[in-house]
């Protein structure tokens, strides 16, 4: 499996409904585990960025696909990276 980490900031609109965070990130792991994925660690950070999360997903279309659709839904915006381990 690949490993992916996102860098995420809230948009305005996702900032005014950051009550519906919680339920969307759910949403979002519930996806991403349909499609053969997982969520490895999720963190809200200070700084540029308002959260990063990391993910392993079986392809990087699969991940470019699961990225578009939730971005896509106007709360978010995402930078997300393709990690490679050590080895």
């Amino acid at each position: 499996m690949a490993t992916y980490i996102s860098l995420i900031n809230w948009t305005e609109d996702g900032i005014k409904n950051v009550k519906k965070s919680p339920q969307q990130f759910d949403d979002f792991k519930k996806v991403l585990q349909d499609a053969g994925g997982k969520v490895i660690g999720f963190y809200l950070t200070m700084g540029h960025y308002d959260m990063v999360v990391i993910t392993e997903g079986p392809s990087d279309e699969e991940a470019a696909s699961l990225i578009l659709s939730t971005a896509s839904r106007g709360a978010i915006r995402t930078e997300t990276m393709k990690a490679f381990t050590e080895d």
